[in-house]
């Protein structure tokens, strides 16, 4: 067992013991052990952090945070320029996931690592600057402008600056600046672990499928329409009226305004579409037969297994949604369910989109970094058009 993963947070040590083992690491995992903030500085940043799960008043704004170091040869060290504020981010809060999340911490991080839970920064994608570069990382140098989006088990993007490894992260677009390439790398790794990793879609297969994306305004909706539709897809979605303009502006063939129509017997109208990309759990699974073209397939990003905040409410509600489904006779359900997955590979090819002119953000308001508090109220009371983003730099 490496050592580098086991004792990446010794808390239990002194400080002085804890910053003597942090430089060693260094040694032997970072590109330059002797530049960078975390070495020649006190060490400090800015960070947005809770220490319980509860709503906005949790978040915390410390200047006192450690800034995080290379532990592991893979790693980049990056000064955060720009992040989103994404609906996962507000669920998080409350305690969304809080079950898997810890054990997949626990697993990846080793046995003898006794970080806790809290205190706990959110922010999951984010837009900056390579300040330092694992030993192992050729890819990317100091001073790459890059962007990427974590696995929501690490300390998150809402701070001064990340640790993330190399595979999660890409160059940016040369297009956007900052803020504006911030708004996409969760939704497009989202999109990309649905519709190409689970559903098995890609750039050569994709050229007159007929999709149905329910929520085509929001954050991950805004982004779908243009990918798929940069691939040569027919594009339906759903909307209220208000959002009707600004999703035919993004690209969507057709559009069906919730407010005025019934969109299960507009579906079901046509009954030939190749896939529903289900962004918001609709309940469109139980009628996916009446929609779908034989070998048509439905792929949802609601699960029950990230409601929970503990085991044994996470396993109840495993169990109690593994019995309805084979009441159902739905013996795909979980085979339907896709999940958020890093994907700096993904990025490039979307990079690519974008400077192409296939993919532009769509921003629904920009905050600053002392702003953090209202802009997860905002995301919160939904019906968002596009992302929430928040400026560091």
């Amino acid at each position: 067992m490496s050592i580098l993963p086991t004792c990446r947070k010794c808390i239990m040590l002194s400080s002085g013991k804890q910053t003597f083992l942090r430089r060693v690491y260094r040694l032997f995992c970072a590109d330059n052990p002797q530049t960078g903030p975390s070495y020649n500085t006190p060490g400090k940043m800015a960070v947005w952090q809770i220490h319980q799960y509860g709503d906005s008043e949790e978040l915390v704004k410390s200047t006192l945070a450690r800034i995080p170091v290379i532990m592991n040869p893979t790693d980049v060290l990056i000064e955060v320029h720009a992040a989103s504020i994404n609906p996962v981010d507000v669920k998080m809060r409350k305690g969304h996931g809080a079950a898997v999340f810890n054990l997949l911490r626990k697993t990846e991080s080793g046995w003898l690592n006794r970080e806790s839970e809290f205190p706990l920064t959110l922010g999951r994608d984010f837009s900056g600057v390579v300040v330092e570069t694992g030993k192992l990382v050729k890819s990317f140098k100091t001073g790459d402008e890059v962007w990427g989006a974590l696995s929501p088990w690490t300390q998150g993007t809402h701070a001064q600056y990340v640790v993330a490894p190399k595979s999660a992260i890409s160059k940016k677009p040369s297009t956007l600046n900052h803020t504006e390439s911030a708004s996409l790398p969760y939704v497009a790794a989202t999109t990309w672990a649905a519709v190409c990793t689970r559903v098995g879609f890609n750039e050569k297969t994709t050229q007159g499928k007929k999709v149905f994306i329910s929520g085509g305004s929001g954050g991950l909706g805004s982004f779908a329409i243009q990918f798929l539709k940069s691939w040569g897809a027919e594009v339906v979605t759903s909307c209220s009226t208000d959002a009707v303009a600004m999703v035919t502006s993004l690209g969507a063939d057709h559009v069906i305004d919730y407010q005025k129509q019934d969109v299960l017997h507009e579906l079901k109208i046509a009954r030939d579409y190749d896939l529903i990309f289900d962004t918001l759990g609709t309940g469109l699974r139980e009628h996916r037969q009446d929609i779908l073209k034989e070998n048509g397939r439905y792929v949802c990003l609601v699960t029950p297994l990230l409601k929970s905040s503990d085991v044994p409410t996470m396993l109840t509600d495993f169990l109690s949604e593994s019995v309805q489904a084979l009441r159902r006779g739905d013996f795909n359900y979980y085979n339907d369910l896709a999940f958020f997955r890093p994907n700096g590979k993904a990025l490039d090819k979307v990079a690519y989109l974008v400077d192409q002119g296939e993919i532009r953000p769509v921003i629904d308001q920009v905050v600053s970094f002392d702003e953090v508090p209202a802009a997860y109220d905002k995301v919160a009371n939904g019906h968002a058009r596009g992302k929430t983003d928040k400026r560091q730099k």
